[in-house]
């Protein structure tokens, strides 16, 4: 018997391996028709996130992107005595833009509302919560006038806080010299916290003004303005770059401070020229790989130069670009949106209101491109003129794609200290409105639109949800 199993031959597992061979076969070719199902679906799915993308934008955002128009009627002209008419000649007729540099006009109100008026987050409750209301009063926590002019936002992860920075300029507006613009002596740098960008608690003064030492560069008689703060992640420091400047305006650098904390204090440590130019108007971009950008005003004002700083943020790199050469654009505020990078730029007039421009470019370096004025609403003079009101900051919100909140400073000549702020809406979407030179009739670049409002708020899930 043993003999016989020994040599038996085995029919019957090769007949079961003779008849499994199809179903392996259907095995093999259904896993690989999955395999092509799978690979058209990932295909498509770009394609379909984008599309519920757009539907969600539409829906958060809709309120946001209508037109709203502003009708405001100029006061009848001033009477003059005959003497005077024939003396000095007939006066040119007045514009909207007198009417706001003028501290006796009657529509004056209408550009800076007084403190009845003003935005109180310690009162505010129910439908008026978290409404922005631009070129009113803006309190703090303490009840006083928040003091952040010409700065921008920091938001931290560490604290997932938000920090507000800008010049503080609570003091009197007076001009040193017969032909000098108006000016308040340097306080310091403000910096105020939030979690929801509208209730903000004064956390004091984070870069002070030295009183005492004529030759620092804060010293209180010399100009600090627009500073701006980024995180290091390599050195855990806080950088702060901002214009520095004589009383005359000539010294045109840039300086550095640090902190090991956002709300300060920050060391001053030294102002350059960056690139050895002359620097005025300027702000920091730091990029999604976290390489940081100085952009400043440069030639007198005639253009812009862009460099890329080095990895501890204090210095810039010998890499530099001219960009919007012979434009005489300032105030940058640089942002970034579906990989391509956008800038608002303001006019060169003091401290008159002028015209926005956007611009566009698919590298920070350039070349960048000028697609248009941006502002949507209000009316004509509204448009040419930012809404009364100059570029500082542009912020990305969580959670809405292709929106952020376009920050200004109403600038108040006669006191600056009474300076306000226009937040609005701003959006990326959509050509711009005419084809652009050398494209070959096709748009390159979605149109930038500030939308005027006055009074709007965000979707109220949308900071909840980034708490």
């Amino acid at each position: 018997m043993r003999t016989k199993g020994k040599y038996r031959k085995p029919t019957t597992l090769s007949c079961n391996v003779g008849s499994r061979w199809p179903v392996v076969v259907l095995s093999l070719l259904g896993f690989l028709v999955l395999l092509h199902l799978y690979s058209l679906i990932r295909q498509k799915d770009p394609q379909i996130r984008e599309s519920q993308r757009r539907i969600n934008r539409h829906e958060l955002l809709h309120e946001l992107e209508k037109v709203e128009e502003l009708s405001l009627q100029l006061p009848p002209p001033r009477k003059r005595s005959p003497r005077a008419v024939k003396r000095r000649g007939p006066r040119r007729p007045t514009t909207l833009v007198d009417e706001f540099l003028d501290e006796s006009s009657q529509i004056r109100s209408f550009f800076f509302p007084g403190m009845k008026y003003a935005v109180d987050p310690r009162k505010d409750s129910g439908n008026g919560t978290n409404y922005y209301y631009p070129g009113r009063i803006w309190l703090d926590t303490d009840g006083n006038p928040i003091q952040a002019h010409g700065g921008g936002i920091l938001h931290d992860e560490k604290t997932n806080m938000y920090y507000w920075y800008g010049e503080y300029k609570d003091g009197p507006t007076y001009h040193a010299h017969k032909k000098g613009a108006a000016r308040v002596d340097v306080i310091g740098v403000g910096c105020y916290s939030s979690t929801d960008l509208w209730t903000w608690k004064n956390e004091g003064i984070v870069l002070a003004a030295e009183e005492k030492n004529e030759t620092h560069d804060l010293y209180t008689l010399n100009v600090l303005e627009r500073p701006k703060v980024i995180y290091n992640d390599k050195t855990a420091k806080y950088v702060m770059w901002m214009h520095i400047d004589d009383t005359n305006y000539t010294k045109a650098s840039a300086g550095v401070a640090v902190s090991d904390s956002p709300t300060g204090p920050f060391d001053y440590l030294y102002s350059i020229r960056p690139h050895g130019y002359d620097s005025r108007d300027m702000t920091v971009f730091k990029d999604d790989d976290g390489t940081a950008y100085l952009v400043y005003s440069s030639i007198e004002n005639s253009e812009l130069h862009v460099g890329p700083l080095d990895d501890r943020y204090l210095d810039v790199t010998r890499a530099a670009s001219r960009v919007l050469v012979g434009y005489h654009r300032e105030a940058p505020a640089l942002f970034k949106n579906q990989g391509t990078y956008y800038m608002i730029t303001s006019g060169c007039t003091g401290w008159a209101p002028n015209e926005a421009l956007a611009h566009a470019a698919e590298a920070i370096m350039g070349p960048w491109e000028t697609i248009g004025s941006p502002c949507v609403g209000g009316n004509k003079i509204f448009q040419l003129t930012t809404f009364f009101a100059q570029s500082i900051f542009v912020l990305p919100v969580p959670g809405l794609p292709d929106f952020f909140i376009f920050m200004a400073d109403r600038w108040n000549p006669a006191d600056l200290r009474d300076s306000r702020y226009v937040w609005l809406p701003l959006t990326v979407a959509g050509p711009v409105d005419q084809p652009l030179e050398y494209n070959f009739g096709f748009p390159l670049w979605s149109r930038v639109s500030i939308f005027w409002h006055k009074q709007w708020r965000l979707p109220s899930h949308t900071m909840q949800e980034h708490k």
